[in-house]
């Protein structure tokens, strides 16, 4: 079903979504961390060479900001969500490499109608990002508020 036309009774306790794909960039990673996360293992390929993960590697809040724009193209319905009272659990895993390519999986862990707001549910859901050889690089377990169908 089109994220368009998904509303809260869409999202399935057990159900697994997955999408994907984008490529990780060796100027995106710099200019990322130049702007929000300037460590050296970020910023200069020479210094990183040395350092503790043998090279350039993404900033995790880079690979979140990737998480983030997948989940909103793919999984978030338009019309229906009403934002996220926050997450779980993030934990970066691995290390995103340039070149690497990152895809997004789903879980759908649990799913409440809203008592005191009966016109909305609660959705948690375990998020995974994959690279290029079905590694989790980065996980987290958001929770999400989407309307309900037929309600405003």
């Amino acid at each position: 079903m089109p994220e368009d036309d998904r509303y809260f009774e869409d999202y399935l306790p057990g159900s697994v979504f997955e999408y994907g794909e984008i490529r990780v960039e060796e100027a995106e990673i710099v200019e990322f961390a130049r702007r929000y996360d300037p460590q050296l293992i970020h910023i200069d390929r020479d210094a990183a060479a040395s350092g503790p993960f043998g090279g350039l590697i993404a900033s995790g809040w880079h690979t979140a900001t990737i998480m983030m724009r997948l989940l909103v193209d793919r999984f978030l319905p338009k019309a229906a969500s009403l934002g996220s009272p926050g997450i779980d659990e993030l934990r970066w895993i691995r290390p995103v490499r340039p070149g690497d390519v990152l895809r997004l999986r789903v879980s759908i862990l649990e799913a409440r109608r809203s008592r005191s707001k009966p016109n909305r549910g609660m959705v948690r859901t375990l998020v995974e990002v994959l690279n290029q050889n079905a590694e989790v690089v980065m996980s987290l377990k958001p929770v999400n508020l989407i309307r309900c169908r037929g309600e405003r």
